[in-house]
């Protein structure tokens, strides 16, 4: 057997494949999201978010550390609120401390 390997871009690759194409959507839509709330987010707490996956209704937001945590918790119910207004169904954020 002769086989030869050629590159090709994650893009060719998700279109190839539907399971790489569903990941590669919800990565987009988790980035979407995440952009969709920055205006929300306080200036110096922005740099510790980071966008996470998605799991059916429940998003997760990566957070930089415990303090940065403690501060996103109180601003959950507003995030949730304004990404339902803009017609997400998301019923719960889940913070994951990747510190």
């Amino acid at each position: 057997m002769n086989r030869r390997h050629h590159p090709i871009t994650v893009q060719q690759a998700s279109q190839e494949s539907p399971t790489l194409a569903r990941l590669a959507a919800l990565t987009q839509e988790s980035s979407q999201r995440l952009k969709a709330i920055e205006a929300l987010v306080p200036p110096l707490l922005r740099p510790a978010l980071q966008a996470g996956p998605i799991e059916g209704d429940c998003w997760c937001l990566l957070v930089k550390s415990n303090a940065a945590a403690a501060k996103t918790r109180q601003l959950l119910p507003a995030f949730q609120a304004h990404l339902r207004s803009r017609g997400w169904e998301v019923n719960s954020i889940r913070l994951k401390i990747q510190g």
